[in-house]
């Protein structure tokens, strides 16, 4: 990716359990359009040379394989739900590629659960064999003005996910933020100008601790960006079907889009 560029890869947009269900019968989850399977949510962000993931879903290695991701610089966690950590295992592949450790920005929640939900890999002890991910854990604040990860700035956005805080992330002009029920009123001055926006959207109905269908659109003519595609989406959405009856600027995210995002 050459500098100045930013590119964004959905290497997932289903919800946890994805798209189709486990012995689910309904229309979406037989149907046949590529569109409508759903890995865990993820995403790749290419920027100035830089390569990030954002979270490591339990496909990860399927997604990896897919979009040929070569290298990681960081990875950026939302918070630490199974499906959003599960596949962090699969990051010693690129331990041996780059032959370095590879660094985890997490917000408290994150950086408290991850041990103890993989203590071979957070002990600091040498397992039998030495074959696990080298993951170095570092901490942002959710209310933080930002970091930089070779000369890109990062900044964190404080979400709702019913009782816990999660962090979305603003690289530029491009905004993700999923696995949210609101919005707080302080973060949405950290969403001003944005040229696309990837936003959490479960489901028709609504839901305890993610956005339905009409909070994700009311909070996206609230951000105003240029173009607002929703994740994390369950099988409520046939991905047809719903797009027809988007607002204008809206869409559907979906597995393996690539979104190309000015700087």
């Amino acid at each position: 990716m050459q500098s100045g560029k930013m590119r964004v890869t959905v290497l997932g947009c289903g919800t946890s359990t994805g798209v189709p269900l486990i012995h689910c019968s309904c229309k979406v989850c037989r149907s046949r359009n590529p569109k409508n399977k759903r890995l865990r949510a993820s995403i790749w962000v290419e920027v100035d040379g830089l390569s990030l993931l954002v979270d490591v879903s339990p496909d990860f290695r399927q997604q990896a394989l897919r979009a040929r991701i070569p290298a990681i610089d960081a990875i950026l966690l939302t918070h630490p739900h199974a499906d959003h950590i599960g596949g962090l295992d699969e990051i010693r592949s690129y331990n041996y590629i780059q032959n370095k450790v590879i660094p985890a920005y997490g917000h408290e929640w994150s950086l408290r659960e991850l041990p103890a939900r993989f203590p071979y890999l957070f002990s600091g002890e040498k397992p039998e064999g030495g074959g696990i991910a080298k993951i170095e854990l570092r901490p942002f604040g959710l209310r933080d003005s930002g970091f930089e990860l070779g000369g890109v700035k990062v900044i964190p956005i404080e979400l709702d996910h019913g009782s816990q805080k999660v962090a979305g992330f603003r690289v530029g002009n491009f905004a993700y933020l999923t696995d949210c029920n609101s919005i707080p009123e302080e973060s949405f001055q950290r969403l001003e100008g944005l040229s696309v926006l990837l936003l959490d959207c479960l489901r028709l109905d609504r839901h305890a601790t993610h956005l339905n269908l009409e909070a994700a659109i009311n909070y996206s003519h609230r951000i105003g960006a240029k173009r607002t595609y929703f994740t994390h989406l369950g099988h409520d959405f046939d991905y047809v079907a719903a797009s027809r009856k988007l607002p204008e600027k809206h869409g559907l995210a979906y597995d393996g889009q690539v979104i190309h995002v000015r700087r």
